[in-house]
């Protein structure tokens, strides 16, 4: 059973590495700022759930603490941003 659930977070740590990748391309491609203001927010919650998965693999808490600060900052970042665009349209 431990041996499947390693496999299965391997395969999570994967797919949300590619997730990772398309998100990053939209950040540098995106059409408008709105876009890649949500790709932004989108690369921060992977790398969380990245963070997470290799909390999970290696078994070591350092992780979930890095994790917990990065989600504090995105959310932090998001909320700027979005403020610097509302501000931005408003003149």
């Amino acid at each position: 059973m431990e041996q499947v659930l390693s496999v299965a977070f391997a395969l999570a740590l994967l797919v949300h590495a590619l997730l990772l990748g398309v998100a990053v391309w939209r950040v540098l491609r995106g059409e408008n700022a709105v876009d890649r203001l949500l790709s932004v927010e989108l690369v921060s919650v992977l790398a969380l759930c990245m963070l997470i998965l290799i909390a999970l693999i290696t078994g070591e808490s350092i992780y979930m603490d890095v994790a917990l600060a990065l989600a504090a900052l995105g959310f932090i970042g998001t909320l700027a941003l979005a403020k610097y665009l509302a501000d931005q349209r408003m003149f």
